[in-house]
């Protein structure tokens, strides 16, 4: 499919994320245990035979340039996977602009069809259906769009259609939705109109140069805009909920989809064999390679390196790389970041019983949770922290002390028991 280059949209600073996008990139973010974001758009490019691909990447861009490099070694030796950087060591100030700065990359491309995708999106597709579709219809731009619980269609933006899939209306993140229809932020425009609704865009001094509020909107009624449903699973996967929902969900008797089988996740695989004792037991979770099992882990993900301590319970929890988790603890709906440390009987996450994800306790990269230390549900521990240094001790039947610390419900703020 020499006629189309894929752009990824790589450079947003993942706030929506919150702790676990202050220390790297969003597409750098660990998903299912040895996946990242970023490999979902690369896969569904390279099974899709789109072998041109441009990464446009901003903050913390150099977080993703050897992971890059690597995978691209592993998977797509044959392809072109180039990193575009803003001009002059700058930044970009929305997703038009991105693409604006890098319009010399797109005008010396030989393609004529431009495809452009975020990368905080788990799914798996076919983009030579959805090129298929514009071709058919002669479009200029072409949408990729889901329908989605009406009550969540505010959270993006939607879509209402004429005949053939026409767009007849845009709305990003309306507050009072008309349609269910949503957009899945996935485009193939033409490349000349491209460029040229891009530049357009540049000169207006009050846009925001951004493709779903700038430049989509602009076209409806200018240009033969049309949307391609698409069938399949879909999420956005770019919010504490749906990461911490989503990632879960594979673990149900029937998981959404598939992150092997005809059309596989690709990323840089760890050989290292998951190690379990033969007091460890695992139960409805996954384990990434490089993992020691000692304890007891249910319904939760693990990623590589995870050390899991003698008498320890996880569940209902996702724990990223090398997360260590001391002697006779417990985790309980948490997300804990990279190289968190929980010390021996701990009790990270207690609380109430419900399951909503507000509640769920989220530790970030490089905290030290000292032995002895109880964190409430919906508690956020900042990156490199250690919490206890500043809580409270407080005394338990067996005498020891303790250090609690608690939060307000659904708050994510930390705070200090009276």
């Amino acid at each position: 499919m020499n006629r189309m280059v894929a752009t990824i949209l790589a450079g947003g600073k993942g706030a929506r994320m919150d702790i676990f996008c202050q220390v790297r990139p969003k597409p750098a973010l660990p998903f299912a245990g040895k996946y990242k974001f970023i490999d979902f758009s690369l896969s569904n490019c390279v099974h899709s035979q789109v072998k041109d691909i441009a990464l446009l990447v901003d903050y913390q861009r150099a977080h993703l340039e050897s992971y890059l490099k690597q995978w691209k070694k592993e998977h797509s030796p044959k392809g072109s996977i180039n990193i575009l950087e803003p001009e002059n060591n700058g930044s970009y100030c929305g997703t038009a602009d991105a693409l604006h700065q890098n319009l010399r990359f797109l005008q010396k491309n030989t393609a004529d069809r431009v495809l452009i995708m975020p990368s905080d999106q788990a799914y798996k597709m076919d983009y030579r259906k959805m090129l298929a579709f514009h071709e058919k219809l002669k479009a200029d731009v072409t949408i990729g769009v889901v329908p989605v619980p009406i009550e969540e269609a505010h959270r993006f933006g939607t879509l209402t259609l004429g005949e053939n899939g026409q767009v007849i209306e845009y709305l990003e993140k309306p507050d009072v939705p008309k349609s269910n229809l949503v957009s899945m932020g996935i485009y193939i425009f033409n490349k000349d109109i491209l460029i040229k609704r891009l530049i357009e865009d540049s000169e207006e001094p009050d846009s925001i140069h951004d493709l779903a509020y700038s430049i989509t909107p602009g076209m409806i009624g200018r240009d033969k805009v049309f949307a391609y449903r698409f069938d399949g699973f879909w999420r956005d996967i770019g919010t504490i909920a749906a990461y911490y929902t989503t990632s879960l969900e594979l673990n149900g008797a029937k998981p959404p989809f598939s992150l092997d089988g005809t059309w596989p996740i690709l990323t840089c695989e760890n050989d290292e064999p998951v190690k379990k004792s033969t007091m460890g037991v695992v139960e409805n979770s996954i384990i990434s390679p490089g993992c020691v099992i000692k304890g007891r882990v249910e319904n939760s993900i693990l990623s590589p390196g995870v050390k899991v301590d003698e008498c320890a319970v996880v569940k209902n929890s996702i724990l990223m790389s090398n997360v260590s988790v001391g002697l006779h603890s417990m985790v309980d709906s948490c997300i804990a970041d990279e190289e968190v440390n929980i010390g021996e009987f701990c009790y990270v996450g207690f609380g109430s019983d419900h399951r909503e994800t507000a509640e769920c306790t989220l530790l970030g990269k490089g905290a030290a949770i000292s032995p002895h230390t109880a964190i409430a549900r919906g508690c956020k521990i900042m990156p490199f922290s250690n919490p206890a240094e500043s809580a409270r001790k407080v005394f338990v039947r067996d005498y020891r002390s303790i250090s609690v610390i608690e939060s307000e419900p659904h708050s994510h703020k930390t705070g200090i028991v009276s």
